[in-house]
Parts: C-alpha cells; structure tokens; sequence
C-alpha cells in the first residue's frame, strides 16, 4: 500500500537549518508531482512547494522562496525539503503529499491530494 513516512524534524534556533525527509513506498515516486504542505499552530494548511517528477522544475510559496529547497532522490524513493534561514514562523507541522493523479494540480487545492504523510513537526524557538 502507498505510505509516505516523514523524519528529520526537530527544534532548531532562528536562522538555523533543518532538512526533514520524506521516503516513499508503494508507488512509482517518479511519476509523480510531490508537494510539501506545512500546518502551524492553530492555523491552516499552507502550501510550501512542489517538484516536477523529473525534479526538473520547483515552486515555491513566496515565505518559502530562496530559503526553502525541495528535492527528490527517485532511485531510492525520497523527498527532501531543505529549510534555510528558520523563522519562529516556521514552526510547523510539515507533510509530505502525493496527488490523485500523475498529472498537474492545483497545489493549494486539498481535495486533489489523496496520500499524506503524518507530518514532521519542526520548531523553530531560541
């Protein structure tokens, strides 16, 4: 069965970084579009980025753009998401997440996600 396991949170000082990992199984990684999505306290989900299957092609949020990079080891079935540059608004709960489909989507468009990861939370507090 698919499964998307989250590691590599932890509490960090502002402006320190952190790389969390995302492996997954059960499905080709490769063919598809993979998004990080992060939930801070209290508040909603929040699209961080997403990467092309090739890995040739990034986006990023605009709280996440040239401080965030998200990457993906195909051969071995990994998603990284290396943070740079933490802010206390940072903290959060960070899921990996794979769409329906192997094609495009609306990246801040829940309902069109169908696995997620239980989450790596991630706090950043001196």
């Amino acid at each position: 069965q698919v499964q998307l396991v989250e590691s590599g949170g932890g509490v960090v000082q502002p402006g320190g970084s952190l790389r969390v990992s995302c492996a997954a199984s059960g499905f080709p990684l490769s063919k598809f579009f993979m998004s990080w999505v992060r939930q801070a306290p209290g508040k909603g989900l929040e699209w961080v980025s997403t990467i092309t299957p090739s890995g040739s092609s990034t986006y990023y949020a605009d709280s996440a753009k040239d401080r965030f990079t998200i990457s993906r080891d195909n051969a071995n079935n990994i998603l990284y998401l290396q943070m740079n540059s933490l802010t206390p608004e940072d903290t959060a709960l960070y899921y990996c997440a794979r769409p329906y489909k192997p094609y495009p989507i609306n990246q801040s468009d829940w309902a069109q996600y169908e696995y997620w990861g239980q989450g790596a939370q991630v706090t950043v507090s001196s």
